[in-house]
């Protein structure tokens, strides 16, 4: 504690390299950035625009969000740290290019140790927006010489991820004649039941915004929809996918599923420490979020490169040979997937990230 009682974050395991405030009162920007990790390069990571409860959950959120993108980056093999930004408030009433163009002179005072891109409430079209007053943005509309919508590469890399699963469960990479339950068909989860239902899986989904399952419908009509995410994970599955927000998997989630495979979009799924045991020790098969939704990071990070789909594509596909490797070297040292993947991730980052150190601008 210090003398004021409030609790000092150096003091409780505190890992980020920096965390800014942005506040511009003009246009009701509230918003945080996040550096976890500059040690393989700069941080990456999108903008969620999203009402927070509180500064506090906005807060834990991007710590969360950032640290992952780190362990994200570092998996898939791009020399690029991790970072993530919030901000607070509805996309819906509180969004205009006032605020988006101020959120972007925050991030051009960085000075390129945070590159942006979209997320949740935040898309192509947004990114332009911010890039009008700041050079580091990436997942701008292809209009702009883009990469256009990020959600495109994370779901192919979910789907590549979870053919591994199978390969792993049931000895085949095919989903042909099993039940995928997709929790969240938003961006990425639409994309995601896309590739199931050509694959020949019977596709279950739920959604909180009504228009984003009647667009499933309308697309799918094969697919089936249920009211809720409980009746979803009451629902008899092979594999269930959460593609909405973190936390998904709790202790009383893991007790109620069927599924053989867990393997979805959404950042942060396990709900505290210990889900990744209990999931293991219910014989059922965790494909780790940042190893298999990281297909949309590939893709932004490829626009600095000059973006070309096929390229970003390729890169996407190597999610399923990520994903095999995980499982491998959690089979061989008997570990929970989740803990194989972070120590993956982590070997990297410290190998390679001592020949780098924290990084900063060159000029």
């Amino acid at each position: 504690m210090s003398a004021s009682g409030s609790v000092d974050v150096f003091d409780q395991g505190f890992e980020h390299e920096q965390v800014v405030f942005a506040n511009d009162p003009a246009t009701g920007l509230k918003a945080i950035i996040a550096v976890h990790s500059t040690a393989l390069g700069p941080a990456l990571g999108g903008t969620r625009f999203h009402p927070y409860a509180s500064t506090s959950d906005a807060l834990r959120d991007v710590l969360n969000l950032s640290r992952g993108m780190s362990y994200k980056a570092a998996l898939a093999g791009l020399d690029l740290g991790g970072g993530k930004a919030v901000i607070i408030g509805d996309p819906a009433s509180l969004k205009s290019e006032p605020l988006l163009r101020a959120y972007g002179r925050h991030v051009q005072s960085l000075g390129g140790r945070y590159y942006t891109a979209c997320d949740v409430g935040t898309f192509s079209a947004d990114m332009d927006d911010i890039a009008r007053e700041c050079s580091f943005v990436t997942g701008r509309t292809v209009a702009h010489g883009g990469a256009g919508d990020s959600s495109v590469l994370t779901a192919y890399g979910v789907f590549q991820g979870m053919r591994a699963a199978a390969q792993v469960a049931w000895g085949t990479t095919s989903l042909a004649r099993r039940t995928v339950g997709v929790a969240g068909v938003g961006k990425v989860g639409r994309h995601l039941v896309r590739h199931l239902v050509e694959d020949g899986a019977a596709v279950v989904v739920t959604d909180v915004y009504a228009p984003a399952l009647e667009r499933i419908r309308d697309e799918h009509p094969t697919v089936r929809v249920v009211a809720s995410e409980a009746d979803l994970i009451a629902s008899e599955l092979d594999v269930y996918a959460p593609c909405a927000m973190g936390d998904a998997i709790t202790d009383d989630v893991v007790d109620a599923l069927s599924a053989t495979i867990v393997c979805g979009a959404a950042n942060n799924q396990l709900a505290h420490p210990g889900v990744e045991k209990a999931l293991e020790e219910r014989g059922i098969l965790y494909a780790p979020d940042y190893c298999v939704n990281a297909g949309g990071l590939i893709q932004v990070a490829d626009e600095l490169e000059g973006f070309s789909f096929e390229r970003a594509q390729q890169r996407a596909t190597g999610i399923f040979d990520t994903t095999l490797r995980v499982f491998e070297l959690a089979a061989s040292e008997g570990l929970p997937p989740a803990i194989a993947a972070d120590r993956l991730a982590e070997q990297r980052m410290r190998e390679v990230g001592r020949l780098r150190g924290m990084w900063v601008p060159r000029g």
